[in-house]
């Protein structure tokens, strides 16, 4: 129900909403058909009940009769019937009696607000027949339904591998954990220097400029950022300034180069919360512009961010790829598992040895010892966790990874009792990486000494020059001599922050 509704309808509404199925079709449907005029007003939360319990516990036998029942209600004389009966029927799913019957109403109405309730159910279930009704007339039901039956035809992809050739003027931003911006910077320019150079490094950022034709899989070989975004501009303009960044030559080269299929965006107002009335209004203003960028908030190719700025608002084009192509060997996940690019930057300021013995004493679902064997030189890696599931998990994740070597052993014990491993005993580990609980979801009864006893057991299991690695949820020194600090940075953790360290064994 709508805020500001009277307090008897909403009472109504959840009253009806808690019965059974069968109670509300053969009681309160009938009640209401009977009932007079004023009545029926006063019960119209019955049709919203419909909509919502049939489609979760309703028989299926009976939807036939059921959207009858509710098309019947679109010829009501009454409006706020019709109204409702619109609103109920795309909770059934899409169905082409029911588009036909609401373009007829459509045709037919002079009322404003019927014709938005009508454009925005059409916009739900709307094929074929809505996109030639509204061409020209209601462009954003237009638009919505265009992405819907593109969608449906011919989903298309983002193409990794494809080159862009014409490049002079494209800026990357690669977003990621602020306090690790160095890291990514550091990694663009050992393992891309070739094609990217570092423009910038800011909080959460690093911008890059290629230096010669690239793919979206170049960029993606840089493991510890978060998200990759082409820049398109700032604007300190009115949202038909933001229109024209979104489709510009830049944005529509990148998004004709790396896109099978029609583009497909989603729009978003970072950090500003729902603005679905400028949403609506740019994305109208883009389709004007370019009819064949087309915004889909279900099920987008591309995000187009917008982020605000001191200087304006600047808009991003970002490639929204499920699973994330670095990190498809995470087949499963444990909760608060690590984030795949902060175990990739773990890895990264651990260094390359060979012949390494790496051990993750809280290994969760495997992401560091993943990322650590990915380097190379790992000739043996062991995982250790209370729970049985997380260590099943980390096994098949790492299996998944693809990597020829090392041997990978996965064992449900307590770290404390490394000894009574084959492998673990003392000085037998030259890298201990580990991202451990921090108490944020799961309590910790002693967090500090949990953290403690993980300095005390790296000054025994690490062999001299064998390091440690880690997440640090507190702030604590070291209270071991044999363990030297040769690195903190403080990492910000998604709402709260943690210590970044890495210790060297004398």
């Amino acid at each position: 129900m709508k805020t500001g509704e009277p307090s008897a309808a909403k009472e109504l509404y959840r009253q009806l909403r808690d019965l059974s199925w069968d109670e509300l079709w053969t009681v309160e449907v009938p009640r209401f058909n009977r009932a007079s005029a004023d009545e029926r007003m006063k019960r119209v939360a019955v049709i919203r009940a419909v909509g919502v319990v049939f489609p979760e516990c309703g028989p299926p036998e009976q939807e036939e009769e059921v959207r009858r029942w509710l098309r019947a209600l679109l010829k009501d004389p009454v409006e706020k019937v019709r109204r409702y009966a619109m609103t109920a029927l795309p909770k059934l799913g899409a169905d082409l009696s029911d588009e036909a019957e609401m373009l007829a109403l459509l045709q037919k109405t002079d009322n404003e607000r019927e014709k938005r309730f009508l454009a925005g159910s059409l916009e739900k279930i709307g094929g074929a027949q809505t996109l030639a009704a509204t061409r020209g007339i209601l462009p954003q039901t237009e638009q919505k339904t265009r992405a819907a039956v593109t969608r449906e035809e011919s989903p298309g992809s983002v193409l990794l591998d494809a080159t862009l050739t014409e490049f002079k003027d494209v800026k990357i931003i690669l977003r990621g954990r602020s306090g690790l911006e160095n890291v990514v910077r550091t990694e663009v320019e050992e393992v891309a220097r070739e094609k990217f150079r570092v423009l910038n490094v800011s909080k959460g950022l690093v911008a890059i400029e290629p230096l010669a034709p690239f793919s979206i899989r170049d960029i993606y070989a840089v493991r510890c950022f978060g998200t990759v975004g082409f820049w398109l501009g700032t604007s300190q303009g009115p949202l038909n300034e933001l229109a024209g960044l979104m489709t510009s030559p830049t944005a529509r080269r990148l998004l004709n180069t790396f896109t099978e299929g029609t583009p497909r965006y989603r729009l978003d107002f970072v950090s500003k919360g729902h603005q679905r009335a400028a949403v609506r209004m740019l994305a109208n203003e883009v389709y004007a512009i370019c009819p064949d960028v087309l915004n889909d908030p279900r099920s987008a190719l591309w995000a187009m961010d917008i982020h605000s700025l001191p200087e304006g608002e600047t808009v991003e084009l970002r490639p929204r790829l499920t699973p994330d192509p670095r990190f498809t060997y995470r087949l499963r996940d444990i909760p608060a598992a690590s984030h795949p690019p902060l175990a990739a930057s773990m890895a990264r300021l651990a260094g390359r040895m060979e012949n390494e013995v790496v051990w993750d004493p809280f290994c969760g679902s495997g992401i560091e010892l993943v990322e650590s064997a990915l380097r190379g030189g790992v000739r043996q890696a062991y995982g250790t966790d209370l729970s049985a599931e997380a260590c099943a998990i980390a096994r098949n994740n790492f299996a998944a990874a693809g990597i020829p070597s090392p041997a990978a052993t996965f064992i449900c014990r307590d770290f404390r009792d490394h000894a009574k491993i084959e492998g673990l005993g003392p000085g037998s580990v030259s890298l201990i990486i580990t991202n451990p609980p921090m108490g944020q979801r799961v309590p910790i009864p002693d967090l500090r000494g949990l953290i403690a006893d993980l300095l005390r057991v790296a000054a025994v299991a690490l062999r001299p020059g064998g390091r440690l690695i880690f997440a640090n949820p507190l702030r604590s020194e070291c209270a071991h001599p044999g363990l030297r600090r040769q690195f903190r940075q403080v990492v910000d953790m998604g709402g709260f922050h943690c210590r970044l360290e890495h210790y060297v064994r004398d």
